[in-house]
């Protein structure tokens, strides 16, 4: 590969720079971007059509010094090729026709087949990968078993989670039931982009956060860690639980080669606790993207201090890059990890 820096960080071996990428880097805040969605009509054809999906994946690589590429898609893929009927609702975001209400939705839910209802997931995957021709990694990746039930059972997007949460106290069974089947679908549909070509894979677990730590536990990293060991070593796996900070002793035992960090948490603290044989990904708060380039500037700085020296670092932000970040801002992130990190690597 002429950029291996990610791969190298994920098996532990020495580099000469922390590797950054950014959570959502293939997306509205680039105007390039913006003109092809308008092009295209519409988000999902975006994602379903794999020359779109690999041009937008590549788009940042043009314009940006990054260290991975990471699949153009969306975590409601899978839903959506079981059955639940996704829309995209200007203003209002994805929402479902046929949202889980019951114990019988569940049971009629089956396994997409991943080469044939999501092969425009795995054909884009193989084009990216063509395309990239060894120039950086490319990340797949998946929501989680709870973040993708949250959006089932809410029918879209959610605030409180109310219909998901009531679910899991009123109809446990149920909901297990139904993070069995994802977890089951995610496993494949991971495995799947493995093979396609992706060369690392993350799961987001977008929602976790809102859980009550036992619930966490019960609820969604069981379901992550049955995911790892079934990934085992056909590639690395980054687990992303946005506001989960305080289950770090919890995740340690998940199997997760890196454990991605949101702006709430320490990367010092998380070190610490998680021992330098699993790596760190994060985590600049995406809004400080919103101030001027000196300030960015020292917030990496303070990052890359908060980790210290060594070698199991990604940079990344703490969530998705929101679209009204100006451009230059984001390049002016990565070029300060650029500048700033060699001297923690000697």
């Amino acid at each position: 590969m002429q950029n291996d820096l990610l791969l190298r960080v994920l098996r532990g071996e020495p580099v000469p720079r922390t590797p950054v990428w950014m959570m959502r880097q293939a997306g509205r805040y680039l105007p390039e971007y913006r003109a092809m969605r308008e092009q295209a009509g519409d988000f999902m054809t975006m994602c379903q059509t794999p020359e779109l999906a690999c041009e937008v994946t590549l788009q940042p690589l043009e314009r940006f010094r990054l260290d991975a590429a990471i699949l153009f898609s969306d975590i409601l893929t899978i839903p959506d090729a079981m059955g639940l009927g996704l829309n995209f609702i200007p203003g209002e975001g994805p929402t479902f026709n046929h949202p889980i209400e019951s114990a019988a939705d569940v049971a009629a839910l089956g396994i997409p087949d991943m080469e044939r209802e999501l092969r425009y997931v795995m054909d884009a995957v193989r084009l990216i990968r063509r395309e990239l021709d060894g120039r950086v990694p490319l990340i797949g990746f998946s929501g989680s078993p709870w973040t993708l039930a949250t959006y089932m059972i809410e029918g879209g997007s959610s605030r409180d989670f109310a219909r998901a949460k009531a679910m899991l106290y009123r109809e446990p069974r149920t909901l297990h039931q139904l993070l069995d089947k994802l977890a089951t679908a995610v496993t494949a549909y991971l495995t799947a982009q493995i093979e396609a070509g992706a060369q690392a894979v993350m799961l987001f677990d977008t929602w976790g956060g809102v859980l009550a730590w036992p619930a966490y536990r019960d609820y969604s990293l069981a379901y992550m860690q049955r995911i790892i060991t079934a990934i085992g070593d056909r590639a690395p796996l980054i687990l992303f639980t946005k506001g989960g900070g305080q289950w770090l002793p919890m995740m340690k035992d998940s199997g997760a080669a890196v454990i991605g960090l949101d702006w709430t948490a320490s990367l010092g603290t998380a070190r610490t606790i998680l021992g330098d044989n699993i790596a760190l990904q994060g985590n600049l708060d995406p809004a400080i993207l919103r101030a001027e380039p000196a300030v960015i500037e020292n917030e990496v700085r303070r990052v890359l201090a908060d980790y210290g020296y060594g070698h199991r670092h990604i940079f990344n932000l703490g969530h998705g890059i929101t679209p009204d970040i100006p451009p230059e801002h984001a390049a002016a992130m990565i070029e300060a990890v650029h500048k700033y990190s060699p001297p923690y690597h000697k």
